[in-house]
């Protein structure tokens, strides 16, 4: 029989989120689960003695291991032959849809065709492996809430011209989608390490944690790209964990679920990096920080008709997370190979 194997970290995400304030559809999209499993987390959390009105503090690994055991030999329900004989017919099904019939119709077609199948056998399979019935997602055009949401993209924005010649130069561009304050990390590679550290760079360089960071599907970010529930990667799963905030990926081919800072590389390798000639990173990242803060943020702009420095700390900078005071610990995950008695 088959079934889903629950791990510890996805648990935990649900938990944490819905703790936070989040309600249990959006909390299952940010994570990647179905609605029901979400709600099944929650319950059987509830059911250990988790009370939402305690907060993250209720969060503990004794009860997260106590969900797990309970959650632990849950099966998904095994199909019957009346469901082997849909997957049999699932081409016939599928061009039906794409033809706009009715449901109904097609049960009745396929049983003049000779497939006899109950409508609501055809009506699941149809649902869950077709997607029939399922709605078009939309995405609702909102400037957010002061210190709710940060968006950050990546790319190439110029050269470092060292001695042994130049090297390519990346960097992490994170904007605030209220205020449009925006922070630029230069970096060499693209790493889940490299983001940790961009990460800790933004949180200093604002003063604060935002509660929602929104990037594109970097795969140092996530491991694998979806229209809904992308999979974050582990390592980058367990610091936002850490820090208190939640990766809600933009969609793949998406752009305007991001749009704050969709032509922000373009914009940091003209405007801030264009026809300098900087020789290390460290030179990089000080004249980086620089633009923004002089530059960038002194600029008002065209949108929001404010400078994104002075509408940040007129209404964000109070609003957001406290920012961390220790140094994070990133983790190296890897595959070893030991003796057979080790």
């Amino acid at each position: 029989m088959a079934y889903r194997e629950v791990g510890m970290i996805e648990v935990r995400e649900v938990l944490r989120q819905w703790l936070e304030g989040g309600n249990k559809k959006t909390v299952a999209r940010r994570v990647g689960v179905d609605a029901k499993t979400a709600r099944r987390y929650i319950a059987v959390a509830e059911g250990c003695g988790l009370k939402r009105e305690a907060g993250a503090a209720g969060l503990t690994d004794e009860l997260v291991s106590r969900v797990l055991l309970e959650l632990e030999g849950w099966r998904e329900r095994e199909h019957g032959e009346t469901w082997a004989i849909c997957e049999s017919r699932r081409g016939r099904i599928q061009e039906l849809l794409e033809e706009d019939v009715r449901l109904t119709k097609i049960a009745r077609l396929l049983g003049r065709e000779g497939t006899e199948v109950p409508y609501s056998t055809l009506y699941r399979f149809s649902k869950e492996e077709l997607g029939f019935g399922k709605a078009t997602p939309t995405i609702a055009v909102l400037e957010g809430e002061p210190g709710q949401e940060l968006q950050v993209d990546t790319g190439s924005v110029g050269w470092l011209w060292g001695e042994g010649g130049k090297r390519k130069l990346k960097a992490w561009i994170f904007t605030a989608t209220r205020s449009r304050h925006r922070f630029v990390y230069p970096t060499l590679t693209e790493t889940t390490a490299d983001a940790i550290e961009a990460c800790e760079a933004a949180w200093r360089f604002y003063g604060g944690v935002f509660r929602v960071l929104l990037p594109d599907n970097t795969s140092a970010i996530v491991d694998e790209a979806r229209n809904l529930g992308a999979q974050i990667q582990q390592t980058f799963l367990e610091y936002a964990q850490a820090r208190g905030f939640v990766v809600d990926p933009a969609r793949a081919g998406h752009p305007k679920d991001k749009a704050r800072v969709e032509r922000s590389v373009s914009h940091v390798r003209v405007d801030c990096f264009g026809g300098e000639r900087l020789k290390t990173l460290e030179e990089a990242r000080d004249f980086a920080e620089q633009w923004c803060l002089r530059v960038y943020g002194s600029r008002r702009h065209s949108r929001t008709q404010r400078s994104p420095l002075e509408h940040f700390l007129a209404e964000e900078k109070e609003r957001l997370l406290a920012a961390p005071v220790e140094r994070y610990d990133t983790p190296r995950w890897g595959w070893a190979t030991v003796d057979r008695d080790q």
